[in-house]
Parts: structure tokens; C-alpha cells; sequence
């Protein structure tokens, strides 16, 4: 046992060593990324939902360790910081979303006796899964390792777009094992993930290759692999439920699980490399041989970290070295999803679940209702290509489905949320430019997404009644509100085709939100379709996903949804000054009804960061003329509601949007209206950020005096020249140039104004 403890210490150690800080003058940024932040928070909280696992940027592979044989809805991604246990390594997680998916082909070594089921952590030995300690785990850009206390093995993982690589140190002498689970998934019953059927097939000794067709939150996932191992299979059972075969090659079932056993007295590690596809088993081994063409670890783990470092160079920032692993980890996060799930071939399976080809590639996990708020605008700005990937990603579904995704994941619709914030995306991409998307094709889409009645969109009660009736239609004022903001976006789209009928008849929809609001009580209100508000009325109480006329939030968030048309809400308020002594209620408010939405967390008064209706909404008194309060509200969130531990973020991340709001804050200003072209500017915390943009040229902030307690903008230039105003166009930013803001400890009450 000792010389085994000091293997495994050698192990660990090479792999801390080999992803430490480099040198100060080679500064690499990956050494800030933390995939621990926002893994885990204290019980009954909100922390992010993250996973620590190894992927590449917008890769279909995400390796990773899952601390739950059935993953729950409070670890949507996997794991949880808190678990001391783990039930094996999947290959696809989503990022900080807060419904539990995928968890596809768990592979999990042991030692000893052969077991089937995972087991758990308060029973040593119960099956193959195991528990592990925090001491015993890393985790970088691209790479993830950890010791498995009850087997004594050390774990290694690295990724590829399309592949899986996994490295395991066994014991010598011991019974060597590895589990493939093709039943691994969320199970509750009002989830409804179910294996529809699964497939083992191993074609010779090195190799193992099978499918799994699974129903979920995504209705219909295929799902194939092809895994290779570095030793020979000396033998397997292959499971179907509570039956074994025995040294069989070929097996049919929906809960089957491959145990396979190998000779490890030589000491070395055995490694496994994986590839998958939606298409096919040969699309998978082809995916396979491009990508992890030889047996070497080292060299995807340092491919992987090249990858991770090339887009984290985007943008160049300094600040403390706290500030630096808070941005690039977020950055990180940004960078995820979504996700080309398209072959290297070109192959992907499409929504009508039929054989599509795209060389471009073809993009899914879209969780638009949050990231059409920041991630996007960021994309269109250093991701630009790829941003417009995306959008031909989402016509895609348009052609095929007939309308733009709402919340697409693995090619899939699942209605989850609300509105259709396909159409910001689109039209924010079109009004700047980016290369390679159709104008015509992108209206079509938008357009007929904004007129034909879909699941969760009710346009023919939008038309005759000028809001959402809740008794048509369940979380009506936000509907109403978020349907008004993206008729506002086909708008601008129709009025840059020169489309002025289509224009004035989208306008006069985007100002509908008008007709839920009640003078009396100063509040956005649900009615039924006779026109009566609905009683009792409580500007506190939440709404959740149904049953209610608030999604995730109460009246109080949802008053400032208005992003297109803010000098609208302020008349409706009574003007500047009433609309600045609201927010400054709404910032103060600490009472809460008895229950909040499970979403609701970050508090600042009513203010609720952890989720995303709250998002634009600090920086709401720069249009009121009060902007050092934008500033002392940003600053407040930057500081006090990110950090880097396990809890680091308020909610959860929400496939980068979390993150976003943070790139874009911490930078020093945010796209209030993300289609409209302009950023608020707030309080940057970052002495320095300088962004790389797609076009080539470079926009850099500057924040002269810039501390914890220099949070205000005392005075501006834009360009070496003088700048008063309190926002930023997408020309300032796409033309490049520098913003610099000199900062102190005082509101300044001249700027901005």
C-alpha cells in the first residue's frame, strides 16, 4: 500500500505541476480558468450548477465526474461540491442550466469483485462507484483528474470536440475492471428519461462499440460510441437488467452495462479513448481517428489546453490575481456552449430526426430566454464567425420545424421558458454584419416565428386581445413583456429590409406591454381575457414556470422589462425622477413573501442576480440621469455576488449568461437592450481589458484608480478625446479604440448625464 499512496502521489503531483502558473512573462491565461467555481454551494442554495470536467470550446464532448448514480435536479450538471462519492465519468453535461440532462455512456474502473450498480457513498463496497476527496482532485481548461479512494485508482481525463480520452492507474495485482453504463440518467418519473434502447457490440479485443436512443427533456436522442482501449479485454459480462452474459460480443437491452476486465500487473496505464456521434457508430470511430489519431494522453491534454488558450486570449485584462481567475473563468464558461455537435464529416442529426450535412458545422444548446441577454452580444463581438454559425444553426430549425428554437438541446425543441429569443439573437447579428448569414432567410425566420402559434406562444390571443390573457396562457405579463421586446426586434430587422409595412405593424405590437399596466397599483398586472385584472395582487409574490402570471420572478423584476422602449417605462412611472426613486425602492426592498421561486437568489432588495430577468436592470439609473448609481450597483454585484470558490456565483450560470454579465460588467459596461447597438456603461473593476475583435482591431477600457472603493467615474475620454455620455455605440467598441475612465471614491454627479 504505501509504494501504491506514493504512485498515486507521483501522479497527482505531474499533474499539478503540469498545469501551474507559467513564468509571469510568458503569462498563459488558462492558469486563471477555475472549472471548480460554481460547483456547489451550502445546502438549499444556489451556486452555478457547473461541472468540473475536461471539454474543448463549444465541443459535443463534455468528460466529466458524476456524483450521483441518478442525477437530481439540484445537481443538474453531475456534481455537486458537496458529494463525497462518485458514480463514474460521463461524456455530456450542460453548464449551470437548472434541468438535468444527457449524462451519456458512463465509463467507471474498479477493483475486486465484479459489481453492476453503482452503489453509494455511505456503503464501502456497495458497487463500482467510489468516494474521493477534494485534496485528491484537479481540475484545468481541458483536463480533470482525481483519486478514487475505494479502489485506489488515479483518474485522468482530457477531451476533444468529439472524443473522450481517459487514463487510469490501477493498482498492480488487482482485479481491473471498467464499467460502461448506458442507463445512466435522470430517472424521476416527471422528468420522464427513459432508455427506449441500447446496444453493445464489441468487433475485437481493443474495442467496444454500441448506442443508446434515450427520451428526456430532449424528446428523442440518439446517441453512438466507439471506445478503444490501450490493453486487451481479457473478459466481459455484458447486463441487461438483473441478467449477465458472459464473454458474449453482441447484446440488445435498455439497461445494459458492460463490465470489462483487464491485466494491469504490468504497471502501466490503461487508457481509453472514445468517440461519439449522433449519426452512427462509424461516424463516431471516424470522429475518433481524426481527433485522438495515437495513444498519447499528454499531447490532447496540451492540444485541449491550446485550444482553451487561444480563445481566452480574446480578451487581455489586468487586475488582482482573484479578479483574473473570476473573469477567465467566466470567459470559460462563456465558451462552452453552445455546441457543435455536426461529425467531422459534416453529419448531424436534425429536429425532424433524419441525416442532415452542414461542413460548417451545426450548433445546439441554445438556452436563449438567458443568453440572448449577454452571451450573444459577446459573441457577436469576439466570436463572430461562430455567432453566425449559430444563427444558421437556428434558421436551420426554422426551415425544417417552422419555427426558431425557443430552447433547443441535442437538435432538439423543449419548449423550456418563454417567448422565442432566437429572434434578438438573429437580428442583433444581422444589424451588425456578421459575415455569412442570408438578410432574407433571417427575416423569413424571424417573422413567421413572430406570427405562427406555437407551444408556449399564443399569437393569435397576442393579436386580438394586445397582451396575453393568463387564462389563455400561464406566465402572461412576462410573456407579454418579452413578446412586446422581441416584435420590437423584428422591427429593426424589417425596417433595414426597407420592409415599412412589416416595420409599422411589429412596432405597434412592441408597444402592447402598455396594456398590462395598472395606474392604480404602478405595477405590470395579469388580466383574463375579459379584460379584468386578476386579484389579489401581491408585487411580491413569485411566480414559477406555470400557474402564475410571473416566470421566475414577481412584478417588482419584471416592472423594468421593457429594454427597447425605456423612455416609455419612464412616462409610464411619471418621468426621470419617479423612475430613479422606484429603482432605489426596488434596490431597498427587503420583504419577501412566505415563498420564492427556486431561482431566486443574489438579493440586493428585490434585486435577484441569480437569475435573469434581474440582469439589465443596475444599469437602468443611467438612463434616469442618475448613473453613479448604475455604478455603485455594478460595483456591488461584481464584488460581492462572484467570488472563487465552490459557490462563486449567486444561481445558477445558465450556459454562460451568468458569466457573460460579468465579462461584460467587469470590462465596464453591458448591452441593456442586447439588439439595440449601444452599451451602458457602469464600473469596471478591471484596471485594464482589451478585447480582440473579430474584425482584427483592438477596444480597450482603461480604468485609471480603479479599487475596491474607486468605484465611480469621475471623468472620460473615448479616442484621447472628452466623452460625457454614459453609454457606448457598436461603432466606438467595432471600430476599436480606447475608453479610458478615471475613477474615485466619491459620485460624481456632472458625468454621465
Amino acid at each position: 500500500m504505501t509504494n501504491l499512496r506514493g504512485g498515486l502521489i507521483t501522479l497527482f503531483a505531474l499533474s499539478v505541476s503540469a498545469f501551474q502558473a507559467h513564468p509571469q512573462q510568458n503569462e498563459k491565461l488558462t492558469q486563471y480558468v477555475n472549472p471548480f467555481i460554481g460547483t456547489g454551494a451550502v445546502k438549499g442554495s444556489l451556486s452555478g450548477n457547473n461541472y468540473p470536467g475536461a471539454t474543448v470550446p463549444f465541443g459535443m464532448v463534455q468528460l466529466s465526474p458524476d456524483t450521483r448514480d441518478e442525477p437530481e435536479w439540484d445537481a443538474a450538471s453531475g456534481y455537486d461540491h458537496n458529494d463525497t462519492f462518485i458514480a463514474g465519468f460521463s461524456h455530456t453535461h450542460l453548464s449551470g442550466t437548472g434541468a438535468p440532462d444527457l449524462f451519456d455512456v458512463l465509463l467507471m474502473p474498479y477493483t475486486g469483485d465484479e459489481k453492476t450498480r453503482a452503489g453509494n457513498a455511505t456503503q464501502a463496497g456497495s458497487g463500482y462507484g467510489s468516494r474521493f476527496s477534494h485534496a485528491n482532485e484537479l481540475a484545468r481548461a481541458g483536463y480533470y483528474s482525481v483519486k478514487l479512494d475505494d479502489h485506489q485508482i488515479g483518474v485522468e481525463l482530457t477531451a476533444t470536440e468529439h472524443a473522450g480520452f481517459h487514463k487510469y492507474l490501477f493498482p498492480k495485482n488487482e482485479k481491473a475492471r471498467v464499467v460502461i453504463d448506458l442507463n445512466h440518467s435522470l430517472k424521476k418519473p416527471n422528468f420522464g428519461c427513459h432508455v427506449i434502447a441500447a446496444h453493445f457490440d464489441m468487433p475485437d479485443d481493443h474495442t467496444i462499440e454500441g448506442y443508446r436512443v434515450i427520451t428526456g427533456w430532449a424528446k428523442l436522442r440518439k446517441i453512438y460510441f466507439y471506445a478503444q482501449f490501450s490493453k486487451p479485454i481479457t473478459g466481459n459480462d455484458l447486463v441487461d437488467g438483473g441478467s449477465q452474459y458472459f464473454n458474449q460480443k453482441l447484446i440488445n437491452g435498455t439497461d445494459l452495462r458492460a463490465i470489462l476486465d483487464f491485466d494491469v500487473a504490468d504497471g502501466a496505464p490503461l487508457l481509453t479513448k472514445i468517440g461519439f456521434s449522433t449519426v452512427s457508430t462509424a461516424n463516431a470511430k471516424q470522429n475518433l481517428e481524426s481527433e485522438i489519431p495515437v495513444w498519447d494522453f499528454d499531447k490532447t491534454v496540451s492540444e485541449a489546453d491550446g485550444k482553451w488558450e487561444k480563445e481566452l486570449e480574446k480578451i487581455k485584462v489586468d487586475g488582482t490575481p482573484q479578479q483574473k481567475e473570476i473573469f477567465y473563468t467566466a470567459l470559460y464558461h462563456t465558451f462552452i456552449q453552445p455546441n457543435n455537435y455536426a461529425d467531422v464529416n459534416g453529419d448531424y442529426t436534425a429536429i425532424d430526426y433524419t441525416t442532415h450535412n452542414d461542413p460548417k458545422g451545426f450548433y445546439s444548446t441554445f438556452s436563449l430566454w438567458d443568453t440572448y441577454r449577454a452571451a450573444h452580444p459577446l459573441y457577436t463581438l469576439i466570436q463572430s464567425e461562430r455567432d453566425a454559425a449559430f444563427v444558421n444553426s437556428m434558421i436551420n430549425q426554422y426551415q425544417v420545424y417552422g419555427y426558431l428554437p425557443i430552447w433547443q438541446l441535442w437538435g432538439q425543441e423543449n419548449y423550456c421558458m418563454i417567448g422565442n429569443h432566437a429572434i434578438p439573437v438573429i437580428v442583433d447579428a444581422v444589424l451588425k454584419n456578421l459575415p455569412g448569414i442570408d438578410a432574407d432567410k433571417a427575416y423569413e425566420a424571424v417573422k413567421n416565428s413572430s406570427i405562427t402559434n406555437h407551444p408556449g406562444s399564443p399569437f393569435t390571443a397576442w393579436e386580438k386581445h394586445g397582451y396575453i390573457p393568463e387564462n389563455v396562457q400561464s406566465q402572461s405579463v412576462s410573456l407579454t413583456l418579452e413578446m412586446a421586446y422581441d416584435d420590437w426586434c423584428v422591427a429593426q430587422l424589417a425596417k433595414r429590409l426597407n420592409k415599412t409595412e412589416d416595420y409599422e405593424h411589429f412596432m405597434r405590437r412592441s408597444q402592447y406591454f402598455k396594456n398590462l399596466y395598472d395606474q392604480s397599483t404602478g405595477f405590470f398586472r395579469g388580466k383574463n381575457n375579459d379584460g379584468q385584472w386578476l386579484s389579489p395582487f401581491n408585487p411580491l409574490q413569485y411566480g414559477s414556470n406555470g400557474g402564475n402570471p410571473y416566470t421566475e420572478g414577481n412584478a417588482w423584476q419584471y416592472y423594468w422589462y421593457v429594454p427597447h422602449d425605456i423612455d416609455g417605462l419612464m412616462n409610464l412611472t411619471g418621468g426621470k425622477e419617479k423612475f430613479a426613486a422606484k429603482l432605489d425602492t426596488f434596490f431597498t426592498l427587503n420583504s419577501k413573501p412566505g415563498e420564492v421561486n427556486g431561482n431566486a437568489s443574489g438579493f440586493i432588495g428585490q434585486y435577484a442576480h441569480g437569475n435573469e430577468p434581474s440582469h439589465h436592470i443596475t444599469y437602468l439609473y443611467n438612463y434616469a440621469g442618475q448613473p453613479w448609481k448604475t455604478q455603485y450597483y455594478v460595483s456591488k454585484v461584481l464584488n460581492e455576488l462572484y467570488n472563487t470558490s465552490s459557490s462563486g456565483y449567486a444561481g445558477n450560470e445558465d450556459c454562460g449568461q451568468m458569466s457573460a454579465w460579468y465579462v461584460f460588467s467587469a470590462m465596464g459596461f453591458y448591452p441593456v437592450n442586447p439588439a439595440g447597438g449601444t452599451y451602458a456603461i457602469g464600473s469596471p473593476v478591471l484596471k485594464k481589458a482589451s478585447i480582440q475583435l473579430s474584425g482584427g482591431k483592438t477596444f480597450t477600457v482603461l480604468a485609471n484608480n480603479s479599487s475596491a472603493k474607486n468605484i465611480y467615474i469621475q471623468s472620460a475620454k473615448l479616442n484621447g478625446k472628452s466623452y460625457s455620455h454614459a453609454y457606448l455605440t457598436q461603432g466606438d467598441i467595432s471600430n476599436g479604440g480606447t475608453l479610458e475612465l478615471n475613477m474615485g471614491p466619491k459620485p460624481s454627479k456632472k458625468w454621465g448625464l
